[in-house]
């Protein structure tokens, strides 16, 4: 075909969008039901409405892209859904925001127009993420886009809230729950982030009711003192013996307590007095009710002291400890207040600090539905990768909680329970339903819509984005659909580890809950994406770029490369521009390297002059691509590319195409050519999922007549057995080109002046056949097959001696000098490990092959030993 004329320097920027709008104009990301072809299904983590592209979805994305990419060439029927969560406390805080701006509260306003407001904030900005995922390159089936608000999602979500009403696993009760005074919301323990914080340790005298006694009382919230309601010491402390029936005086609000006796106080911990506020502590709630204790509540909502307090009422809880603090010291009861590290339970939303606080929330029970979904995973029915989170997830699971599934907002999906004025309960799946139960179970045909009122809250976000691998697929809607029965379950879920409780375990339950079958067949965790002192990235600490300005800058696919160097499934990636950098840097090689063929001339007389060469970059290629395909069945997405990198530019850019080269103002042989290109072509086939713009923009010049359109479609590789005796003997000839041109640096030998080598080795063959690729690379006169004469140098590549012989000035006491110091080093090294041989205890009990490593360490260091000694002999002659 004719020569494409192609630009000098390689401009993402240029190509980029073409590209994918002609990947999606040509319907490359479609999928539908395909018989003919095997499913391989993605559902995308759906980032939250509120969300903008951040540093944790590149690295995500790009996992989950190259994984798609290949499995649409390796002609499977892919399909990756994308979607987002409608992320309710998110949300309704920017609507809120948005509220205030226009001078309107939420509460004044009522529920209907404020959702009017949610879903105007949500059309105007909630596809913003989606739209960006495209700069990156993601091959999403755009058409298949959900949304977990979405009318087929939000019915899913009421039906299984009512299933397992119905089945006995969802209930509502007064418990002591996670309150978030910022989002004034409930939250699940999974919602709530333990920080170790610098807190303050308050001790406190409570005097003894009827006398001039006193006990103390230690104290991180000296504000709660005003809702206590008890003072509880062991029974078996002899220290308190005389307390037992007496009563206490709580400071300040001068109530007086019963002091009650309980073994869950710890006789070691603290004074061994225990203060009793059962509305602000779990484990005081548990020992108020075993005492029948009052309850006061002394905080509102919003965190500030309520009328129950008595003091401070309206004020801040913060401002209300100092206060406190003030107060009791004026009071005489403060005996002192020392520094105090603790953990304290942060909203993994708001981050405000978690207030525990009694309320009426709904609960699903979580012990039995969990089981299945804790069996699987154990015999990898469902394999986490790494494997080294099966523990993580095992306790997890041993140690499930029920679930609190009811949120104190508005934006969400609305609890499909009814009550009457009476304090009757009624859940259904709409209002007539729920009239038409009341009335049944009541036997009152007079009662009407007017006589109910709905649940106000809505469900915790997770609670429908558990049910996404069934409902992106309209499970729920039909289970017996085509798009589920062919999709689900999907093959593999990349998302990272500090979900996998909020989000993986509950899906693998709602799972075999409702398709008596798994998601996912993988997961793979990522890695945390920090800066390189190990911190996470976030905006607060300014340390996370813009991506969208790094796709600007070093283009979609050198910002892909960048990110998928350092990122092993698991480990955090320690981010770094310079891998971007680097990135941007391949892909300008891969570039390069196409221009430097497209410019060769065919001189069609010349017969196949480099056959050695395109047989041993072929028999590279089907090793990596070996090595390739070993890696995506271990999930080693860094591995594999970092495989493809040094193919790509050690191999085929930094060894074959210099081999190959024809001397300036010469062509080369068609067949040469020819094979060039289609190792090339092999290549890029290889590298398309990591790097598919620059690979899509080279194929249209590269292509035959019988290869498919883009690159995209084009068949994966196929592997076949790499010819081992030409890559060991290709191997020892680089390495033996790396020593010789180290050899040139370290004695600043020019590369005009032409170095003569005499080689010893019982390869003879392998140099032989290699021969004029080590004269044209290495810049030689000759070469012999002998040992060197008398003044040559010798230098050891692998067991092989290789003698150089040049006419440049030579420093011999230098040269020996080296030797020596190289000798000594040897010595030591080797002594050292003879020691380690000689120990009993280490060969009995080391691994046979620490020991058999061992001891080939000490063999070749011998061999180099001696090799240096016949040198240096050689330069004492």
């Amino acid at each position: 075909m004719a020569k494409q004329e192609i630009s000098k320097t390689y401009q993402p920027n240029a190509i980029e969008a073409h590209w994918y709008s002609t990947w999606k104009n040509k319907g490359y990301f479609y999928s539908k039901p395909n018989p003919e072809k095997e499913p391989y299904a993605i559902v995308i983590p759906p980032p939250n409405v509120t969300g903008v592209l951040h540093m944790g979805h590149m690295l995500n994305n790009t996992i989950q892209d190259v994984l798609i990419r290949r499995a649409r060439k390796q002609g499977y029927e892919t399909c990756w859904v994308p979607g987002t969560d409608h992320a309710s406390i998110a949300t309704e805080a920017k609507v809120v925001a948005m509220l205030r701006e226009k001078g309107l509260e939420k509460r004044d306003i009522g529920r209907e127009e404020y959702l009017k407001h949610a879903w105007e904030w949500n059309n105007k900005y909630g596809g913003i993420i989606l739209k960006q995922l495209e700069k990156l390159g993601c091959s999403l089936d755009w058409n298949r886009t959900r949304f977990t608000m979405e009318p087929d999602l939000y019915k899913a979500v009421i039906e299984v809230f009512v299933d397992l009403y119905e089945k006995g696993k969802i209930y509502r009760g007064l418990r002591m729950v996670n309150w978030d005074p910022v989002g004034q919301t409930a939250l699940s323990d999974d919602e709530v982030i333990y920080k170790d914080v610098n807190s303050k340790l308050y001790y406190v005298d409570y005097k003894i009711a009827g006398g001039d006694a006193s006990l103390t009382v230690a104290t991180t919230r000296p504000e709660t003192i005003l809702g206590d309601t008890a003072i509880c010491i062991h029974p078996e402390d002899e220290r308190f013996k005389h307390l037992h029936g007496k009563k206490a005086i709580v400071p300040v609000v001068e109530r007086e307590v019963p002091i009650i006796l309980d073994e869950y106080v710890s006789m070691e911990f603290g004074t061994g007095c225990l203060k009793i506020t059962p509305a602000h502590d779990e484990n005081d709630y548990e020992i108020g009710k075993r005492h029948d204790l009052e309850i006061i509540d002394i905080l509102n909502p919003d965190g500030t002291l309520s009328e129950a307090a008595q003091f401070f009422v309206g004020e801040d809880r913060f401002k209300a400890r100092d206060l406190m603090e003030e107060k009791l010291k004026v009071a005489g009861c403060l005996q002192k207040v020392e520094d105090y590290a603790n953990s304290v339970g942060f909203s993994e939303r708001t981050d405000a600090i978690i207030e525990p606080r009694l309320s009426k929330q709904w609960f699903l029970a979580m012990k039995e539905i969990s089981d299945p979904a804790y069996k699987k995973v154990m015999d990898d029915t469902i394999r986490l990768i790494p494997e080294k989170f099966k523990n993580t997830y095992r306790h997890w699971m041993e140690n499930v909680r029920d679930w609190c599934i009811s949120r104190q907002l508005w934006w969400g999906h609305q609890i499909p329970a009814w009550y009457t004025k009476d304090g009757k309960t009624f859940v259904a799946k709409n209002q007539d339903e729920a009239l038409e139960k009341a009335r049944k179970e009541t036997g009152d045909s007079s009662l009407q819509l007017s006589d109910f009122q709905q649940d106000e809250d809505v469900l915790d976000t997770w609670f429908s984005s558990w049910l996404w691998p069934i409902s992106v697929f309209n499970g729920f809607k039909d289970p017996n659909n085509e798009d589920i029965n062919y999709y689900y379950p999907t093959n593999v879920l990349v998302t990272a580890p500090e979900i996998l409780f909020f989000w993986v375990a509950r899906m693998i339950i709602s799972g075999y809950e409702y398709r008596g079958d798994k998601p996912f067949s993988d997961v793979y965790l990522t890695g945390i994406v920090r800066d390189k002192q190990r911190r996470k990235m976030s905006k607060s600490l300014g340390n996370s770029p813009e991506p969208l300005e790094l796709i600007e800058q070093y283009g979609a696919d050198g910002v892909r490369v960048g990110m998928l160097l350092s990122s092993p499934a698991g480990n955090d990636l320690l981010y770094d521009e310079k891998l971007v950098e680097q990135g941007r840097n391949f892909c300008n090689k891969i570039w390069n390297a196409f221009r430097l063929i497209n410019g060769w001339e065919i001189e069609k007389d010349l017969e196949f002059e480099h056959k050695t060469a395109c047989a041993w970059m072929e028999a590279r290629i089907n090793e990596s691509l070996l090595q390739v395909e070993d890696h995506f069945s271990k999930y080693r997405i860094s591995d594999a590319l970092m495989t493809l990198y040094k193919l790509t530019w050690d191999d085929f850019c930094g060894s074959y195409l210099e081999m190959i080269k024809p001397p300036k103002g010469r062509g080369i042989d068609p067949e040469t050519l020819g094979k060039t290109k289609a190792h090339f072509k092999r290549i890029l086939g290889m590298l398309h999922p990591f790097v598919p713009f620059i690979t899509e923009e080279l194929w249209k010049s590269l292509r035959d007549e019988n290869d498919e359109e883009h690159i995209i479609t084009q068949e994966w590789p196929k592997s076949e057995d790499p010819d081992e005796v030409l890559l060991k003997e290709g191997e020892q000839i680089l390495k033996a080109i790396r020593s010789v041109r180290s050899f040139r640096r370290e004695k600043n030998i020019p590369n005009s002046e032409k170095l003569q080598l005499h080689i010893n080795s019982k390869n003879k063959r392998s140099y032989m056949d290699f021969s004029e690729y080590l004269i044209k690379l290495l810049g030689l006169s000759g070469i012999d097959f002998d040992p060197g004469p008398k003044g040559s140098i010798k230098i050891l590549v692998g067991t092989d001696e290789v003698f150089i012989l040049y006419e440049g000035k030579r420093d011999m006491e230098s040269e020996r000098s080296r030797i020596k110091k190289e000798l000594d080093h040897l010595s030591n090294f080797s002594a050292s490990i003879e020691r380690k041989l000689s120990n009993e205890k280490f060969v009995s009990n080391a691994p046979e092959k620490v020991v058999e490593l061992e001891k080939k360490k000490f063999e070749d260091s011998m061999i180099k030993i001696k090799a240096l000694e016949e040198q240096l002999e050689h330069l004492s002659e």
